[in-house]
């Protein structure tokens, strides 16, 4: 993680995600901290990363969801040389996805 970004409040913020307790007070605290775009591109960004994850080409990723070429190769990037933020939830997104929920 980079210096820069590892600091006392970005360190509050990491605490105080990690003890919501459940999906409402997620919804919640996102909806105060963070406006709606921001969510949006969030999730934008996990869902690029899911079907990068599956195999999906570019083009097909750009259909889906609406994201900008920039976007999914900045995406891949972290898949390939990032901190692992991503490649450590995708064994919960597949099983998320496998079951439907």
């Amino acid at each position: 993680m980079s210096a820069n970004f590892h600091d006392r409040l970005t360190d509050q913020l990491m605490k105080t995600i990690v003890s919501l307790q459940d999906e409402d007070q997620c919804y919640r605290f996102f909806e105060d901290i963070c406006t709606i775009s921001e969510i949006k591109a969030m999730a934008q960004r996990l869902e690029v990363a899911r079907l990068l994850d599956k195999g999906e080409r570019y083009e097909a990723i750009v259909e889906i969801t609406g994201a900008s070429t920039a976007t999914i190769s900045r995406v891949k990037r972290c898949l390939v040389y990032g901190a692992d933020g991503y490649n450590s939830i995708m064994k919960d997104l597949r099983k998320v996805e496998k079951d439907g929920k």
